[in-house]
């Protein structure tokens, strides 16, 4: 729990290269929570601006687990990138 919370810390700070080595290695080990995991390697991504990363681990967590809050996250990001859809402003 203590190192998740030092992970949130990295994130907030901009701290993201970090903050995904050691998430990933988390997830190597098997670790017990990895809804959160992958929730918290999504917003990571998502700060550095890797939309289709963030994406991808906002579902893993879902799919872990249906209450993650991965899934506001994931619409949230969805909402974002449809509003800023490229093709609709270059027609």
């Amino acid at each position: 729990m203590e190192q998740v919370l030092y992970i949130k810390e990295l994130i907030q700070k901009g701290e993201t290269e970090e903050a995904i080595g050691r998430l990933n290695k988390m997830l190597a080990e098997n670790c017990p929570n990895q809804d959160e995991v992958y929730y918290l390697l999504g917003n990571a991504y998502r700060k550095t601006g890797n939309w289709q990363q963030a994406l991808n681990n906002y579902q893993y967590a879902i799919e872990l687990n249906a209450e993650s809050p991965a899934v506001e996250a994931r619409s949230m990001l969805m909402d974002i990138l449809n509003f800023f859809n490229k093709d609709m402003y270059n027609q």
